[in-house]
């Protein structure tokens, strides 16, 4: 069922990649800051694409914070790596911003600063950038809609560049499957989303999957796991069946975020959403 929809995020391997770059809001300066948290590079976020493929993934998403440079000639090779390796850069993933903020200023500022990051993501070849849809308490109605007027604007901006927007429920605005489908539905259904399994509350798994899945960009394949480590496999194939039956094209990407080898851990999730059948 998902052979050739198999995808990482470079998150799977953030302790791989060398330092993460993350972008933080200075309310003293009132624009973006970058804090630096230092971690080993094993392999260059340039190698990864290949690496990917001979694993046997089709895909990649990759985060904003492993990118060491945003000039245009590492860009060019990074875009020149996917085209390589023969794999898809699916999503950049941008793990910051709170377009639903009441904060004139910040909204504003944060909206330019994500735009920025859509052009550096048509310059990569990212299909699609991953918008935070806010941070703003859910169910919100107010946050919701200055959300999707935000959501709007970036994904027309996005056109012309061939990069399509989309978000996730990730955060709190899209904690619950309420407010995350009153969001979209303000968009009129014109941002679609990622749904990540281990973002949803246990209790509205299921129900969050069967909503998301018609509009799904990609599936965030986050296992639970019991006391011993091991994946609670017939939880995730389950999971996996309700997005299959619903989405025949979108990638899953394979989420590790345990101690341990990561390659070895994504290689454990992805034998169980093999496992899945038809």
């Amino acid at each position: 069922m998902f052979v050739n929809r198999l995808s990482i995020s470079s998150w799977s391997l953030h302790r791989c990649l060398g330092p993460l770059r993350w972008t933080v809001w200075d309310q003293t300066s009132r624009t973006q800051s970058t804090n630096i948290q230092e971690q080993p590079e094993l392999f260059s976020l340039l190698d990864l694409p290949s690496d990917a493929a001979s694993r046997g993934l089709s895909y990649l998403e990759l985060c904003h914070f492993h990118f060491p440079s945003r000039e245009d000639d590492y860009l060019k090779k990074l875009r020149s790596s996917f085209a390589d390796a023969g794999i898809a850069f699916h999503t950049l993933l941008i793990d910051y911003g709170d377009i639903s903020s009441p904060d004139p200023v910040r909204r504003e500022s944060d909206i330019a600063y994500l735009k920025g990051w859509m052009e550096t993501a048509a310059l990569a070849g990212a299909a699609a950038v991953r918008i935070v849809a806010g941070e703003q308490p859910a169910g919100d109605s107010e946050a919701i809609r200055r959300s999707a007027i935000a959501l709007l604007e970036l994904s027309h901006y996005g056109t012309p560049l061939g990069v399509k927007v989309v978000t996730e429920n990730f955060r709190d605005l899209t904690s619950t499957v309420d407010s995350w489908r009153n969001l979209l539905a303000e968009t009129g259904n014109e941002v679609s989303t990622i749904v990540d399994f281990g973002n949803l509350a246990k209790k509205e798994k299921e129900a969050g999957i069967v909503f998301g899945t018609p509009l799904a960009h990609s599936f965030h394949a986050k296992p639970e796991y019991g006391d011993d480590g091991s994946i609670n496999a017939e939880s995730l194939r389950q999971l996996l069946r309700l997005a299959g039956a619903g989405n025949a094209d979108a990638p899953v990407s394979l989420i590790f975020d345990r101690d341990g080898d990561m390659w070895e851990g994504i290689e454990r999730i992805k034998n169980v959403v093999l496992s899945v059948e038809e």
